[in-house]
C-alpha cells in the first residue's frame, strides 16, 4: 500500500485573516472565562477566552489588543525575519543557563552523630558516642580530588551530619585541605556549615571567622514550638539555639547565619507566630517548608500526618501575613515565593534544585556520605539511610569522576526528569516554572516519573502557582509591587537544600 502525504498548505486553516504562525505555548483556563498561556521561557499572558480561541485558530487580526503583546512575549511570529526566533532561543538559554558549570554544590556528609532528637529527623540521626558514623580524613580527601574534577567555577562546601560541629576536626581539616588545593586552582569557593548551633565554642566561631564561614541553622519558631519539634536533653533546645545565633552574629556579622524551618502537623496552627518568631529574631526571610518523607519523620509517621491541603492552608495564611507585614514596615521575604516569582517574572534561572528541569539531583548537587558513598541529592542520601541505594552514584574509593557522574544512574536520572516529556507536565502551564524530583517521585510513589494526579509535590505546587498568579493579576497595587520587588532583587535568596 503507497501512503500518500499531504503538503503542509494542506493543513493551513482556509479562513485565516493573518500570518502569523503561533510558537509553542501551554494553557490552563482560568476562572471569570480567562485563560492562562506561557511558553517555554516562562512568559505567560491571561487571554478572554474569545480571544484566545480566536489565536488558537489563526484568525486573530493584527488590530487586535493582545496582538503586540503576544508577539513582543514570543508567542507568535509574523515575519521572514529570524531575530525573533533568535531572541527566543537566548531566553531560552538564559532559563537553563544552570546546566552550564555543571556540579556546583557539594555536601559532605562529616557525621550522623547528633545531640538532638527530632522526631521529623529526615537523616536517620545516631547517638553522639557512636564515632564509627564520621568520615573519614581518606574518604574526605578523596571526595575533595571529586570536587575539583567538577568544572564549575563556584563551589560551595557545605557541611552537613547528623550535627556537623561534632566533628569539627575534620570540618577544619576539610576546610584548610580545600584552601590549600585552590591556590592552583583558582576557584571561588564558598563554605557553609549546616548546624543546630547547640555545639557552638569560641573557637568554632573564630575559624568560622578566620574563613569566611558561613552558618545554617534550624529555628521551628517560638520557644514552645521549638522545644516540641526539636528535642534535646535539658529541653532547652530554643534557648540554646537563639543564645548561640546571638554569638554567631556577633563573631561573623549578621548576614552570615541563616536559618531553616520545618512545618511539622504541631506548627499547622501558628503560621504568624512563627514569622513573628523570625522577624523578633532579627531575619528579614523565612522558608515556609514542608516535611520530607525521608529518615525519622518516615519511622515516626510524622511525614504522614497533615495533608496537602492543610499545608498549602498553613502556607497561604503564612504568606497573607507576610505581606502585611511588609505593608507595616517590617520586610521580610517568603523564600520560595521569591524563587517562584524569580522564574515566573525574570529571564534567570535558579540554582534550587527542586526547581530544576532536568533535575539539579548530580548535575548541580552532590552528597558525599560518611562512608565515601556518592548521592545524588540530600534526599537520595536520606532514602539510602532508609536501605534504599537506587539514587547512589558509586564510592570516593571504588569509583572515578567520569563513572560517577557521566555513569549510567545519574544520565538515568537527568533523562527521567524533563518536565518538557514527563506525563501530566509536559502540557501543564505551571511547567516552565516548575521542578522534577525523581527521588521524591520514587520514595512516595514508587517510581521516578512519578503519577502527577497521585503527587503530593504535584498538588502542592499547582495550588501556589495558582496562588501567586492570581495575586499578581488580582491583588492589590502594594502586594503586585511587593511581589515583582521580590523577584527582581539582585541577590535571589536560596535555601540550603
Amino acid at each position: 500500500m503507497k501512503l500518500v502525504f499531504h503538503r503542509p498548505d494542506h493543513f493551513r486553516p482556509t479562513n485565516r485573516t493573518s500570518t502569523y504562525r503561533p510558537l509553542p505555548f501551554r494553557f490552563m483556563r482560568w476562572p471569570g472565562g480567562e485563560v492562562l498561556l506561557t511558553n517555554d521561557v516562562g512568559e505567560f499572558i491571561f487571554l478572554p477566552t474569545d480571544a484566545f480561541s480566536a489565536f488558537a485558530e489563526q484568525r486573530l487580526t493584527n488590530t487586535c489588543a493582545v496582538y503586540a503583546e503576544l508577539k513582543a512575549k514570543h508567542f507568535l511570529h509574523d515575519s521572514a525575519s529570524t531575530v525573533p526566533l533568535q531572541l527566543l532561543a537566548t531566553k531560552y538559554r538564559t532559563k537553563k543557563s544552570f546546566l552550564e558549570g555543571f556540579t556546583s554544590l557539594h555536601m559532605f556528609v562529616v557525621t550522623l552523630r547528633c545531640d538532638h532528637s527530632c522526631p521529623y529527623c529526615q537523616v536517620s540521626r545516631v547517638n553522639e558516642d557512636r564515632t564509627r558514623f564520621d568520615m573519614s580524613i581518606e574518604t574526605a580527601d578523596r571526595s575533595i580530588e571529586l570536587m575539583f574534577q567538577s568544572p564549575s567555577s563556584a563551589l560551595k562546601v557545605e557541611f552537613q551530619g547528623g550535627e556537623s560541629l561534632l566533628n569539627f576536626d575534620l570540618i577544619k581539616w576539610i576546610v584548610n585541605r580545600v584552601r590549600e588545593r585552590n591556590k592552583t586552582e583558582g576557584r571561588d569557593i564558598q563554605f557553609v556549615v549546616a548546624t543546630n548551633l547547640a555545639p557552638l565554642t569560641d573557637e568554632i566561631l573564630a575559624f568560622c571567622a578566620d574563613h569566611g564561614i558561613y552558618l545554617s541553622t534550624s529555628l521551628d519558631g517560638p520557644e514552645f514550638l521549638h522545644n516540641r519539634n526539636r528535642p534535646r536533653p535539658g529541653g532547652n533546645s530554643h534557648q540554646v539555639a537563639i543564645a548561640n545565633l546571638a554569638k554567631a552574629r556577633t563573631a561573623l556579622g549578621h548576614d552570615r547565619v541563616s536559618a531553616l524551618m520545618t512545618t511539622t502537623e504541631a506548627s499547622l496552627r501558628y503560621p504568624k507566630e512563627i514569622i513573628d518568631e523570625y522577624v523578633a529574631r532579627g531575619f528579614d526571610s523565612i522558608f515556609l517548608r514542608a516535611l520530607s518523607p525521608y529518615g525519622f519523620a518516615v519511622r515516626s509517621r510524622m511525614a504522614f500526618r497533615y495533608e496537602t491541603v492543610q499545608f498549602v492552608d498553613f502556607y497561604n495564611a503564612g504568606l497573607d501575613h507576610i505581606i502585611e507585614l511588609n505593608r507595616r514596615g517590617t520586610p521580610i521575604i517568603e523564600v520560595y515565593t521569591q524563587l517562584l516569582l524569580q522564574k515566573m517574572l525574570t529571564p534567570f534561572a535558579t540554582g534550587y534544585v527542586d526547581l530544576q528541569s532536568p533535575t539539579g539531583a548530580g548535575i548541580a548537587a552532590v552528597v558525599y556520605n560518611y562512608d565515601g558513598d556518592v548521592y545524588a541529592s540530600d534526599e537520595a542520601r536520606m532514602l539510602a539511610e532508609m536501605g534504599d541505594t537506587s539514587f547512589r552514584l558509586g564510592n570516593v574509593h571504588q569509583d572515578s569522576y567520569a563513572s560517577i557522574f557521566g555513569g549510567a544512574r545519574l544520565k538515568a536520572i537527568v533523562e527521567g526528569s524533563c518536565l518538557e516529556t514527563m506525563p501530566g507536565c509536559s502540557e501543564c502551564a505551571f511547567a516552565p516554572y516548575c521542578g522534577a524530583d525523581p527521588v521524591l517521585n520514587w520514595a512516595t510513589q514508587g517510581d521516578p516519573i512519578g503519577h502527577r494526579p497521585t503527587s503530593a509535590f504535584c498538588a502542592k505546587q499547582m495550588a501556589v502557582f495558582r496562588r501567586l498568579f492570581d495575586l499578581l493579576r488580582n491583588g492589590d497595587a502594594f502586594t503586585r509591587e511587593l511581589l515583582v520587588r521580590w523577584a527582581t532583587q539582585v541577590d535571589t535568596r536560596e535555601a540550603v537544600a
